[in-house]
């Protein structure tokens, strides 16, 4: 059997033979890869000319439910891909992390697009910029989808997720993707890319797989494309510093090495819960995907007077770890995902010996469950004291990326900072420690040199996702030796895909560009209270003037006897005049939010359905007792529910007084029916 690449819009099988993949459990032949023959600088130009441009041609909207479909058919096929699975040396558990992971992770990234997103093809970056006295001339940040490809290397150890979490940002912000995995595991990625083709949802052109080397990929990239790696960095170092990627500036995203810290703090003795959850977390860190997680714990920092306690109960724990055949019932630990992956992590582990004594992982007396050594590529939990946290360089510089980890003591809480700041910047830490202050000292000496922490005490334990879970809403990457990149975190991985470009021009020009109404800009007087009118058919910039009305002091007295606000600034005139920023009686905010209402709302049944909101409220200018205000309502964002029947419209309202000076200003968000509604049934 040989893997194909799916380039140009068909499946191509390589034109050698190319490297054989196997069984990481019994090392039976699976598939050959090869990308050979393939024409890289097509698939490129194929991804620009074909998939860009239809997914440029749809709002954010509209992307985030195709992912959200794509979602829903990947789920379709979970039964196949575990099985599948198995041969990469996953257990069942550590398949859900690749699989249903990656799959959440696209659900995450559809939900992200349709909340957080406007339903238009650009997204405004901030507010308007003033460039002038009297408001013509305005300025704006705006992100627009890069023009090109985004070609995705991944590794072995997650070939769904590792995927699926480049692929889902990339296709929210409209740009296609050149998704090169890792050969020892590619056979998975494969599969998952032939149920994605097969179901037709993603524009053709917009995803493209290469199953193989990357051929002369690289020399044909060009500005508008960019590169997202995952793997080691001294893979990163040669490709960063590609003629052209260099010449055109190419962005290059690099997720690398990492040796993750764990600290136990002083206050987590033994017999405290923290203590315990440490324990289970590096034990569980040690073993989960046999330790092939480039955000698993490498150094598990503990206070020396604790050391001992932690060495036995990490003992204990591993004790009870089965090794084997992840198909065999009882496994936990699979083997590592090839017999190469086996002799280099055995190589690194000599490399650690020399600074560190062994106390758990003798291969001399090691034998898998329903597997053959020889065959499999097994290595059991391997467990090392540091003899000289100090004076030790290997345990600092040098990642075995298996079942491995080191227990380094440590003095005082400022030589566990520095201790985990000497491997050179990390994807993560973690903190377990029941003292908050003592954690947040922590945060803000590690935070310089990592791109997570997490901080563990009993009360957060229950519903913590873990040291090494990478999780869509927050970033994935670190600095340093970790490659300086990032992933994920929301909208912010979304942004990596795209340009941001400063406009200057008219309001009314950023206004057509954005699809939001700038205050500046024309507004139109419709003909009849915008509230009447449904939301296809309301037009940015629709807008309502109320009559004014005067503010009185029983207006006041009213409005705190109902709500019970009887703040001496709007109730006593004698302490409100030693207010500096009042200087008398004033109304309360609130009071004029409602009074403002009582001006703009039209009280009949029609399209706007409901108000679930306000936005960026500001008091401005306080109102006393005798001053009149009035409201314009303009409709300033549209954005469509359309599986709900109606759509989310953003007023933005503004109060101003008899003088014409801004005392409040704010958004309405409120639901509008897509539809004229009936008039009432008599």
């Amino acid at each position: 059997m040989k893997l194909q690449s799916y380039v140009s819009g068909r499946w191509q099988e390589g034109a050698d033979a190319g490297v054989a993949l196997t069984d990481a459990s019994t090392g039976e032949f699976i598939a050959e890869a090869s990308s050979a023959g393939i024409d890289f600088a097509g698939v490129l130009s194929y991804a620009r000319t074909r998939g860009g441009p239809a997914l440029r041609s749809m709002s954010f909207h509209e992307r985030a439910a195709l992912l959200k479909a794509l979602a829903k058919r990947l789920l379709d096929s979970r039964d196949e891909f575990y099985a599948l699975s198995y041969r990469t040396g996953a257990t069942k558990d550590d398949s859900w992390i690749d699989i249903d992971g990656g799959i959440g992770t696209v659900f995450a990234f559809a939900s992200k697009g349709n909340r957080d997103l406007a339903n238009s093809p650009v997204l405004l970056d901030g507010g308007v910029e003033g460039l002038s006295k009297s408001g013509t001339f305005v300025g704006q940040h705006i992100y627009v989808p890069r023009e090109g490809a985004a070609v995705h290397i991944n590794a072995f150890n997650f070939p769904v997720w590792g995927m699926l979490e480049k692929l889902a940002p990339a296709i929210l912000a409209g740009v296609p993707a050149v998704v090169k995995p890792a050969t020892t595991t590619a056979y998975l990625t494969e599969l998952v890319v032939r149920r994605i083709i097969e179901s037709g949802l993603l524009p053709e052109g917009s995803l493209q797989l290469l199953c193989g080397g990357v051929g002369d990929l690289f020399a044909h990239l060009n500005c508008q494309d960019l590169v997202s790696f995952t793997g080691s960095a001294d893979t990163a170092a040669k490709l960063r510093v590609h003629p052209a990627v260099i010449r055109h500036a190419v962005p290059f995203v690099a997720e690398t090495d990492s040796l993750n810290s764990s600290i136990l703090a002083a206050d987590a003795a033994p017999g405290t819960m923290e203590f315990d959850l440490f324990i289970r977390e590096v034990a569980r860190e040690m073993t989960v995907k046999a330790g092939q997680k480039c955000t698993a714990i490498r150094k598990a920092l503990v206070p020396a007077a604790f050391a001992d306690e932690v060495l036995a109960a990490l003992e204990a724990a591993l004790g009870k770890v089965v090794v084997g055949d992840p198909r065999s019932e009882g496994v936990r630990m699979g083997p590592l995902v090839s017999l190469a992956q086996r002799d280099d992590v055995l190589t690194r582990i000599a490399q650690l010996r020399r600074e560190t004594d062994l106390i758990v992982g003798r291969m001399d007396a090691f034998e898998p469950k329903c597997a053959d050594a020889r065959r499999g590529a097994f290595i059991p939990p391997t467990l090392l004291r540091c003899r000289e946290p100090h004076a030790a360089r290997a345990v600092h510089e040098v990642e075995a990326f298996g079942p491995v980890a080191t227990v380094v003591p440590y003095r005082d809480t400022a030589d566990a900072i520095a201790l985990a700041r000497l491997s050179g910047g990390s994807l993560a830490a973690s903190v377990f420690c029941a003292d908050d202050a003592l954690a947040a000292h922590y945060v803000r000496g590690l935070a310089p040199y990592h791109g997570r922490i997490l901080v563990v005490n009993a009360r957060c334990a229950k519903e913590s996702t873990g040291h090494g879970s990478p999780l869509a809403p927050l970033v994935h990457g670190g600095p340093g030796r970790a490659g300086g990149g990032e992933e994920l975190g929301g909208i912010r991985g979304v942004l990596h895909y795209m340009q941001r470009t400063a406009v200057q021009g008219t309001p009314d020009s950023i206004t057509a560009l954005g699809g939001r109404w700038v205050r500046g800009s024309r507004t139109r007087d419709p003909g009849r209270h915008p509230f009447r009118i449904a939301f296809h058919d309301l037009q940015l910039g629709d807008t309502f003037n109320s009559v004014e009305r005067e503010v009185t002091t029983l207006d006041i007295e009213r409005f705190a006897a109902l709500s019970g606000d009887n703040f001496y600034a709007h109730m006593s005139d004698t302490e409100a005049a030693r207010n500096p920023l009042f200087g008398g009686r004033v109304a309360h905010g609130y009071f004029l939010i409602s009074a403002a209402a009582g001006l703009f709302v039209d009280p009949d049944y029609g399209p706007v359905l409901g108000n679930y909101g306000l936005n960026e409220l500001r008091f401005v200018k306080p109102v006393k007792p005798g001053d009149r205000i009035k409201v314009r309502l303009t409709c300033a964002v549209k954005s469509l529910r359309a599986e709900k029947g109606w759509g989310e419209v953003a007023w933005d309202t503004e109060i101003t007084n008899q003088n014409g000076e801004t005392v409040a200003s704010y958004d309405v968000l409120t639901m509008v029916s897509v539809h004229e509604l009936p008039d009432r049934p008599s």
